[in-house]
């Protein structure tokens, strides 16, 4: 399971036009599930990005988990694309839809995430807030 965190101070996301899901400041999480992800990975990957220490503390230093501050959480199974080889990404390492989404779910749920619709094409707006990007994976 790979996720790609962003610290926003403001994202959203929109199908077909409608906004579905919107955030203040906090954290953008776009979610990979791979071949052989389980629930316990899910778990364990909510419980490191929730106390990930990115935020800005008192000083001004990234001290901080994410406390009270919101997630946006958006399945991308393109964090899983392999293009070592030729100029078109293979996708043979994502999990499929159907083991993908019960898990993805999973995740939102314990991290306690907005989210976009599952399978959906997507637009994802987002304000970062300072150069913090992390890929975590367990």
């Amino acid at each position: 399971m790979r996720a790609l965190v962003q610290r926003v101070s403001q994202a959203a996301v929109d199908v077909e036009g409608d906004r579905v899901a919107q955030i203040g400041p906090g954290m953008l999480v776009l979610l990979g599930v791979g071949v052989g992800d389980t629930e316990a990975e899910a778990d364990r990957l909510a419980e490191k990005v929730r106390a990930l220490r990115i935020f800005d503390d008192a000083e001004g230093r990234m001290n901080e988990p994410l406390g009270e501050r919101e997630v946006l959480c958006v399945s991308q199974f393109t964090l899983y694309g392999d293009a070592r080889r030729g100029n078109r990404p293979s996708y043979v390492d994502a999990a499929r839809p159907e083991v993908a989404e019960p898990l993805y779910d999973r995740f939102c749920e314990r991290v306690g995430a907005a989210k976009g619709v599952f399978g959906a094409c997507l637009g994802v707006a987002l304000i970062n807030d300072g150069p913090v990007t992390l890929m975590v994976e367990v």
